[in-house]
């Protein structure tokens, strides 16, 4: 037997025996000895995503919603406290409503729910309106065209719009619009949309709108009937035609003579 002096000649003739061992049993097993990198996947997210108590919001007077913010790479929802918005520019209920979870959106999450992982993706500035003429009942319009906002903001809004009460009139999907006359879109929250926010299609299904009463075009008025068909002056049964113009001396006029 052959006596190895050196302590790395011992470890390379282990390696080297360990890796022969291997190669063995998987050439025994018919499976073949790659270097190619296997992809197993992302690593596992570190983040905690534990919803903590939004301290900012306690004590303010508004209606509790669920704001769908992303953590993870995916949607999460928190429980919230929303205040309605100060500057109310319109009286209607819904799109005070959906202006108020607008701006839920695009706060800035909390400390706390920074450390947890939590963040928006809804840009700064966006509102929204009241619905035009023709549109289906419950369209919002926004300040900016649903579609050229950036997919994980799309499905936040669609999300948490789909989770209120006070918006949504159920499970089905969520209309939305932009400031133009352009038809309005319909998406809705899958487990899709909540799983990869990232890929959600920003171009809904298009809605076709209905034409309003109020630009419907009113019915012609009709002509009003001329002298010679007013009721009475006709000249079918039971009317009365109407004299003749005279066009000459008639009576005791015919046989005057003229005086000299």
């Amino acid at each position: 037997m052959t006596l190895l002096r050196r302590d790395g000649s011992a470890r390379t003739a282990a390696v080297a025996a360990g890796t022969a061992a291997v190669a063995l049993l998987l050439g025994g097993c018919g499976i073949r000895a790659t270097t190619v990198p296997v992809d197993v996947g992302p690593a596992p997210s570190r983040v905690s995503c534990d919803t903590p108590a939004d301290k900012a919001t306690q004590g303010v007077q508004g209606f509790r919603a669920t704001i769908e913010l992303v953590c993870g790479s995916q949607l999460v929802g928190v429980e919230r406290v929303v205040p309605v918005p100060e500057k109310r520019q319109t009286k209607d209920p819904l799109v005070l409503v959906a202006q108020a979870l607008l701006e839920e959106l695009e706060r800035v999450p909390s400390e706390a729910e920074r450390d947890a992982g939590f963040s928006t993706g809804v840009p700064p500035g966006l509102t929204a309106g009241p619905a035009r003429p023709g549109d289906p009942r419950g369209t919002l319009r926004l300040s900016r065209k649903p579609e050229d906002l950036p997919p994980v903001a799309l499905a936040q809004l669609v999300c948490t719009t789909a989770g209120s009460e006070a918006v949504s009139a159920g499970s089905g999907p969520v209309v939305l619009g932009g400031p133009d006359a352009d038809p309005p879109r319909k998406w809705e929250c899958t487990d899709a949309m909540r799983a990869r926010p990232e890929s959600v299609p920003t171009l809904g299904e298009l809605v076709r709108t209905t034409p309003s009463p109020a630009h419907a075009p009113s019915p012609e008025p009709s002509p009003e009937p001329s002298a010679e068909t007013r009721p009475g002056e006709g000249t079918g049964p039971g009317s009365v035609a109407p004299p003749a113009a005279s066009t000459g001396p008639t009576g005791s006029d015919a046989g005057a003579t003229p005086a000299g």
